[in-house]
């Protein structure tokens, strides 16, 4: 039997990521339509597309390509955005999961800098790495996000390039089109010290009080 990809609830002080589904909906529609300026070249769907969204994200987990999970604030109990394991590999012929990638990912405005990405972060790393054993995970964001860019660097993973015309652009406006995607990683090598710092990181947050409100 080979690897299969199923998410589990993964707990955090400030996050809990819960697997996707319909009971999400609600939520996810009121932190779609926060400030809508903060997500530039990121597709987040609005309001009355979120039961589409949830619906589609639920298909390709079907298919067995991706573990969708809803970022629910633990503050509010509030589904404040959304994120993913996405694209398991295993090179290895073995039934181990070699590499995955964490994508899909977004929140709301008002949950932006208050450490519920980095836990969140360090929640799916530490499972990719510690209970699934990969060697890798890797993120990737639009070329021109220097916002998301920023982010994912900020949780410890390394900028390795950009693959030219590597997939579909999400940016308003550039329907059919093709964008650069600048791809980053993790190894398992890296991840001890990342670990580290990523839990000095949320602990930080945490020592400041609640967050999502």
């Amino acid at each position: 039997m080979g690897f299969e990809l199923e998410g589990p609830v993964l707990t955090g002080e400030l996050v809990r990521l819960e697997p996707l589904d319909h009971g999400h909906t609600a939520d996810l529609a009121a932190a779609a339509e926060e400030n809508r300026g903060t997500y530039a070249y990121t597709w987040v769907p609005r309001a009355g597309e979120v039961g589409d969204y949830v619906d589609a994200q639920l298909a390709r987990a079907a298919t067995g390509r991706l573990a969708p999970y809803a970022q629910v604030s633990v503050a509010t109990g509030r589904a404040v955005g959304a994120t993913s394991f996405w694209e398991p590999r295993c090179w290895r012929f073995d039934d181990r999961l070699d590499a995955v990638e964490v994508g899909f990912t977004w929140l709301a405005a008002s949950a932006q800098g208050t450490g519920i990405n980095a836990e969140a972060k360090l929640l799916l790393f530490r499972h990719a790495f510690e209970a699934w054993g990969v060697q890798r995970v890797d993120l990737k964001t639009d070329a021109r996000n220097e916002r998301s860019r920023a982010a994912i660097q900020s949780v410890g993973a390394r900028f390795e390039g950009v693959l030219r015309n590597w997939s579909r652009s999400w940016a308003p406006g550039e329907d059919g089109l093709l964008r650069d995607s600048a791809i980053f990683s993790l190894t398992a090598q890296e991840w001890p010290q990342c670990r580290e710092r990523l839990e000095e990181r949320v602990a930080g947050f945490v020592s400041r009080g609640p967050a999502g409100h």
